[in-house]
């Protein structure tokens, strides 16, 4: 049975859902996202998010408010009478009258096997971790930080494995489809009257904090295997950097290597790293202002060899 719903969503992450939704049949009364910023070549035109670019080719409704705390706002969410509400990387709190609007409730798509990673950038942290699965769960939202009660059928929690070189990137595309495909499922149950949840446990609680600029800057002093985990963790964005010839440069993609060396030396032609133990190979890489390229191509550019010191 088709629901009405409201959509509240801001990233490329959230837009396989939206998308899966509108394909369900479901009425979508309304699509929520972050106001358009300041981007393009001149960082002067406004820029949609792109929930909002899906939403309008779609014909969908669009609203952008800078919060929902105030009571107009309030009352306008409230106006449009929805069975429930689907968040999926919104950005905005949302406060209890919002949280109650919904005659089914809120119910959200969020990026971890929860309780591990509740928080902001739950897909960086676990790769930063060394984290071997991730994965997505659905979630009915109440007013703590991702600590709402979760789906308890096993279908609506699906395992991702991470590959030892897998980016934050690689798996945002994975767990981003998963979302697409789970959320209609969890909606199709809800509609039945046969979506249950079950808290989540106490024991496993972590916390995905958003990215510091500090984290960043790799320190070639940690061991390789989490220099190399921090890497692929901020791919391809942030980025993790380091200097050559005091010009930035952007790790991409990287593997371990064998060698051993002082932290930061370059030890052959291909650059491999050396950490305080063991080394990195990077793959692919990003000069400042230019085009992501395979350390090959960089390395015809920009001569760099064995024994060189990385910064």
């Amino acid at each position: 049975m088709p629901l009405r719903l409201i959509f509240m969503g801001t990233p490329d992450f959230a837009v396989p859902t939206l998308l899966a939704l509108a394909s369900a049949g479901h009425e979508i009364a309304a699509v929520y996202t972050r106001a358009a910023k300041p981007g393009g070549r001149r960082g002067l035109e406004l820029q949609p998010t792109p929930v909002e670019r899906e939403a309008r080719r779609l014909g969908l409704p669009v609203r952008t408010p800078k919060t929902l705390k105030d009571a107009a706002a309030q009352a306008e969410l409230r106006a449009l009478d929805a069975d429930a509400a689907v968040v999926v990387a919104y950005g905005l709190i949302l406060p209890k009258p919002v949280l109650d609007a919904p005659k089914l409730g809120c119910f959200n798509v969020h990026a971890s096997l929860l309780p591990r990673w509740r928080g902001a950038a739950p897909i960086n942290r676990a790769i930063m971790a060394g984290d071997a699965t991730s994965g997505v769960t659905v979630m009915r939202m109440d007013e703590g930080l991702d600590t709402g009660d979760v789906a308890k059928d096993l279908a609506l929690a699906e395992r991702v494995p991470i590959g030892p070189d897998m980016t934050a990137g690689d798996l945002h595309d994975v767990l981003a489809r998963l979302g697409g495909e789970l959320m209609p499922r969890a909606l199709a149950a809800l509609a039945r009257g046969s979506l249950t949840f079950t808290p989540q446990p106490e024991a496993g609680v972590t916390y995905a904090a958003k990215i510091s600029k500090e984290e960043t800057r790799i320190d070639w002093s940690q061991p390789a295997r989490q220099v190399h985990d921090r890497m692929r963790g901020l791919s391809p964005f942030p980025g993790a950097w380091f200097e050559l010839g005091g010009v930035r440069i952007k790790v991409l993609r990287s593997t371990l290597a064998k060698g051993s060396g002082a932290p930061g030396r370059v030890l052959d032609d291909r650059l491999t790293i050396a950490c305080k133990d063991g080394a990195v190979r990077l793959c692919q890489v990003q000069r400042a202002g230019k085009q992501p390229m395979a350390a090959a191509d960089f390395l015809r550019g920009t001569p760099v060899k064995a024994g060189d010191i990385v910064a």
